[in-house]
């Protein structure tokens, strides 16, 4: 017959295996050293997936030719001439990425309205193109804004009563008269239909100036800008 110390021992023994068992399992559901699940998704949640690119472009919109089409847009009662559309990454090749993840914009779009009245275009250049930047929301955003802030819009453009012509090199030159630090190579203009529709600026990741390389810009010999109307 088995001694009562006996027992004990046993009895000892077995809720020591049950414990390494537990010890062990739990070590595979969470690594040593990882952060709780709720922490690992809000990190994920608002960080942009990890992408390679070599510089952004700045997209100046001329804001009366896109509200010629577009006079419901709630940027166009605001009659203002270059606006922001987006800041986006690009290759030296030429190509761009895009949609490059799901993570959700900032959780507060509203604090943007100076730069993106319009919170479904803010939604659209977050997912398209803010997704690829390697950055959160937030520091995206913010990033975009300092790009704005940095270049000044000419005083000939930055209030027009009326339509003028000017070549494309004019308006590059104009640019550059008002801000010397951002050479012609950094600036490109696109138009349509021979309509000023934006200008172009060619930044580091730094926000420094750089060659635009093969970025297309406007041959139009003039190109027409419209008053805000």
């Amino acid at each position: 017959m088995m001694k009562k110390s006996h027992y004990v021992l046993l009895a000892i023994l077995l809720i020591a295996f049950f414990l390494l068992r537990r010890s062990t399992s739990l070590s595979h559901v969470m690594p040593s050293g990882s952060a709780p699940a709720s922490e690992q998704a809000t990190t994920a949640a608002n960080t942009a997936a990890p992408q390679t690119f070599d510089y952004y472009l700045l997209n100046l919109s001329w804001s009366p030719e896109f509200c010629h089409s577009h006079p419901d847009a709630v940027e166009c009662s605001q009659h203002a001439t270059f606006v922001l559309h987006g800041l986006w990454p690009q290759n030296t090749t030429g190509g761009y990425p895009e949609n490059c993840s799901n993570a959700p914009g900032p959780a507060d779009p509203a604090q943007y309205t100076d730069i993106y009245p319009d919170q479904g275009l803010l939604e659209h250049e977050w997912k398209t193109h803010g997704t690829c930047s390697s950055l959160a929301p937030d520091a995206f955003f913010q990033l975009a804004r300092q790009a704005v802030h940095s270049v000044k819009i000419p005083n000939q453009l930055a209030s027009i009563n009326q339509q003028l012509s000017l070549p494309p090199d004019d308006i590059r030159s104009l640019f550059t008269q008002a801000n010397p630090s951002i050479p012609a190579s950094s600036l490109a203009i696109s138009c349509g239909n021979n309509y000023l529709t934006a200008v172009e600026v060619c930044f580091s990741k730094s926000l420094q100036p750089i060659d635009c390389g093969p970025i297309r810009t406007c041959r139009a010999n003039t190109v027409r800008i419209p008053p805000p109307q």
